[in-house]
């Protein structure tokens, strides 16, 4: 999408504003006056609403290529789940993210709160100045600023504030639906769903007669409708999900998906399965600073990209059921060249400068005339025994006298795929848009999520067959085996939204889904795996969960503060 124009903000002075949260002065604004008396200027400033998702700010006075929504938004999300690990301790808030130490001055939390409420404000402009009815054009781009007013209200509450299912009552976040900023408090979690609601229902209907402007970097009508499934899920809305999801699904599931499925995060703005993604072009690339750059270098740490997170083995897990998975063998792989013959044995051990922290450790293995895989480390010979389980085979060895759970996989050349002795699994996500390894345009909502979307709302509906339907309509995609209730058993699972749970988690991995897939159904988080993060398992209640509001909006509105 070619930015034309775009409203820029900068930070205010407390006194003199009043209490709007992250305050700030508007220059080079149109404002709704101006906006009602030029139509026509609605169009680039929406386009520039589009833009913020992407585009560096200046913000307190500088400009930092590293801080964007699109990175923020991903790198908060995912990383405190269970599906990437952190290699070692970095300057960059991915750290903080990861290890759950949130603290209300750090950058990624504070601009995340500011550029997120930005382009609300800019949203309400926009739906301030535009009366409804004058044409379809006009009510479609009013419909695209009720969608960013609302999924940003959405990502702010999932991230700042407890999950809907745990109480409608808790304390929320601010919800801004007009550009009058003269009072500022926390709206209760429900008053803000109740409002996302109102606001996708309001951008369907607005949209529901006219085009999508471009390509896929433009939202629509069924964007604003497949944001509702995603918001019906997470109000425990189960039969809404199944109604509207059937509406817009029809007979055709996997008609919707796109069959390329190795090159689809490539093709995201142009394939039929992207309902919005933030749009990217060659101009956009941001080299190291890029939002995949931390899950993915071509040539290893510190050359095109920091490449510092990894799959984590609970993920690689789900997927070496099925090595011929396609999303494995197209998104994942171990950096560095293969060994021929060769494998690598990794399991977590202790590391002495802190109990709570574990690090991994490889060594090349190969069978030995035992038949068995067997291995020297640190003066002492261990053999490998492989177990069936289910479908698939577990290795153990015994590590200090007890039982370890250790990892068997493919060895790269002299094991230069390790960086701190943790396996380099990168994942390309976020790569090769363009040709570029640091170029894409981050999906945030897709076919694939409405129809994993009905399958969770059915399965907890009770409607078990109807659900696996469409388990396999996504697994037919990656090439791997049905699911039937018939087989679930021998393959480990006993009820059919554990099923639907793990498709999810390989399916939409890295895609900032994760973290509230997990706490909303108020499972806890197990992060007992190689990497930085303390070894533990979090609870859906645990206070950390949730960011702390900035302590700049603290201090300038005088709202509560998380727990």
């Amino acid at each position: 999408m070619k930015r034309i124009f775009q409203i820029f903000f900068v930070m205010g002075v407390v006194a003199l504003l009043g209490g709007c949260e992250m305050d700030y002065y508007r220059s080079d604004t149109m404002t709704s006056a101006q906006l009602k008396d030029d139509p026509a200027s609605a169009v680039y400033t929406t386009d520039g609403n589009y833009s913020m998702f992407k585009d560096t700010q200046e913000y307190r006075g500088t400009e930092d290529s590293g801080l964007t929504y699109q990175k923020m938004w991903f790198h908060m999300a995912e990383m405190r789940a269970d599906n990437v690990n952190l290699s070692g301790r970095t300057t960059s808030p991915i750290y903080n993210s990861a290890c759950y130490n949130d603290d209300p001055t750090l950058k990624h939390g504070k601009f995340f709160w500011w550029i997120a409420y930005k382009i609300i404000f800019s949203a309400n402009t926009i739906i301030e100045s535009l009366p409804e009815g004058v044409s379809l054009e006009n009510d479609h781009l009013l419909g695209e600023n009720y969608f960013l007013r609302a999924i940003c209200h959405l990502n702010l509450s999932c991230l700042f504030s407890r999950q809907y299912s745990h109480g409608r009552d808790n304390q929320g976040v601010v919800l801004r639906i007009s550009t009058d900023c003269s009072e500022t408090k926390r709206a209760t979690v429900g008053e803000v769903y109740d409002q996302i609601v109102k606001d996708l229902e309001k951008a369907a209907e607005l949209m529901k007669n006219g085009t999508r402007r471009g390509d896929a970097g433009y939202v629509s009508y069924e964007a604003a409708r497949g944001l509702l499934t995603r918001v019906y899920l997470y109000r425990e809305e189960w039969d809404k999900v199944v109604a509207l999801a059937d509406e817009m699904i029809g007979a055709d599931a996997a008609g919707k998906l796109d069959p390329d499925v190795a090159n689809y995060f490539i093709n995201a703005r142009t394939s039929k399965e992207t309902l919005w993604c933030i749009a990217n072009t060659a101009t956009d690339t941001r080299n190291r600073s890029s939002l995949g750059s931390m899950f993915f270098s071509p040539d290893g740490t510190g050359g095109t990209g920091w490449g510092e997170c990894y799959a984590t083995d609970p993920l690689l897990d789900l997927f070496e059921r099925y090595p011929e998975d396609k999303r494995y063998t197209s998104y994942f792989s171990l950096y560095g060249q293969m060994n021929d013959g060769k494998k690598m044995v990794t399991w977590p051990v202790p590391d002495g400068s802190n109990p709570n922290y574990e690090n991994c450790v490889a060594v090349d293995v190969q069978r030995a005339a035992s038949g068995n895989y067997e291995f020297d480390y640190d003066g002492k010979h261990y053999v490998v025994e492989e177990r069936p389980v289910f479908n698939y085979t577990e290795y153990y060895i015994q590590y200090e006298g007890k039982e370890q759970r250790c990892y068997l996989r493919e060895n790269t050349d002299k094991i230069t795929g390790i960086r701190n002795s943790y396996p380099q699994f990168y994942c390309s996500k976020f790569a090769w848009q363009d040709g570029d390894p640091n170029l894409s345009s981050p999906v945030m909502l897709r076919w694939a999520e409405v129809i994993l979307n009905r399958a969770e709302a059915n399965a907890m509906l009770g409607q078990d067959a109807k659900a696996l339907a469409d388990v396999n309509v996504i697994r037919q995609r990656a090439g791997i085996p049905e699911m039937t209730l018939a087989n679930m058993a021998e393959r480990g699972y006993s009820e059919v939204i554990d099923v639907v749970n793990d498709e999810r988690r390989m399916e939409l991995c890295y895609e900032a889904h994760r973290t509230f897939d997990v706490y909303r159904q108020k499972r806890s988080m197990d992060r007992r795996f190689a990497g930085v993060q303390p070894w533990e398992v979090v609870s859906y209640d645990d206070p950390r969960i949730l960011f702390r509001i900035p302590f700049d909006e603290i201090s300038v509105s005088g709202i509560d503060q998380n727990p």
